[in-house]
């Protein structure tokens, strides 16, 4: 039954805490972002946690990022599409520095373990097979908004549900775990989702992620930039430096 007098809209929150595991923080490697937005989205009703009937905002968040060390500048300044793995922190409103780390080495307050190998590979294959990066073109369909939405719930059905004994079990309408642990929700396109999640071996194609943490803040999954990509990130900033130099120059001489 749903406690309909007990639901928030969580603008700029998912809600569960996912510290990173000391032994997979590497503090060289960080990111300066802030939350500058969203890309496609839907609103989705969830119980996880102790939660019950409450809303979150699913699908793409954009993050800002102006400065970074060690592994963090692989991502050039600028937005990165992200999507959150902690449902009860809030998006960071103010820039905030975040440990970059593996999605393996995630810990989950609310099952109380480690994310862990399996689970790692089964997030890098759903992105790897179904990410759209239509989903931060900045102009959005109501099928974009209902996948991405569809793509986040997928993301927090592998977090934070115990390993089902076959990838067929998933459900994104269920929540099949004892305790805090669990996720399930309504208001989306839940048979998309469980197609995908369905479909997942965690030993197909699989992105390169990482996660980004910081304790007080939601943290995200992100993935990192094909080397195309980033080289064209870095020809768009050494351009922009060169077009800044040669205004600074014509007003010398003027």
């Amino acid at each position: 039954m749903r406690e309909r007098t007990t639901r928030r809209i969580l603008l700029t929150a998912c809600m569960l805490a996912l510290p990173l595991a000391g032994a997979g923080v590497t503090h060289a490697d960080t990111v300066d972002v802030v939350h500058d937005g969203y890309g496609a989205h839907d609103v989705t009703l969830f119980w996880a946690a102790g939660y019950n009937g409450w809303d979150a905002m699913s699908g793409v968040y954009m993050l800002n990022k102006t400065g970074g060390t060690g592994t963090g500048n692989t991502w050039s300044n600028g937005q990165i599409p992200a999507f959150c793995i902690e449902l009860q922190e809030p998006a960071p409103d103010v820039t905030s520095t975040y440990n970059v780390g593996m999605p393996e080495d995630v810990y989950n307050s609310a099952t109380g373990g480690i994310l862990g190998t399996t689970k790692a590979n089964y997030l890098r294959e759903l992105w790897a097979r179904y990410y759209d990066p239509a989903w931060t073109s900045g102009s959005y369909t109501a099928q974009d908004n209902s996948a991405a939405q569809a793509f986040a719930a997928a993301i927090w059905e592998i977090i934070y549900e115990d390993m089902p004994s076959s990838a067929a079990e998933w459900d994104v309408t269920i929540d099949s775990t004892l305790g805090l642990g669990g996720f399930k929700a309504e208001n989306l396109d839940y048979e998309t989702a469980n197609e995908w999640l369905h479909t997942l071996t965690g030993g197909g194609a699989k992105a390169d992620l990482r996660v980004i943490v910081n304790h007080g803040g939601q943290d995200y999954l992100i993935a990192v930039p094909e080397p195309a990509t980033a080289i064209l990130l870095g020809l768009g900033g050494w351009f922009s430096a060169l077009g800044r130099r040669r205004k600074r120059t014509v007003a010398e001489q003027a």
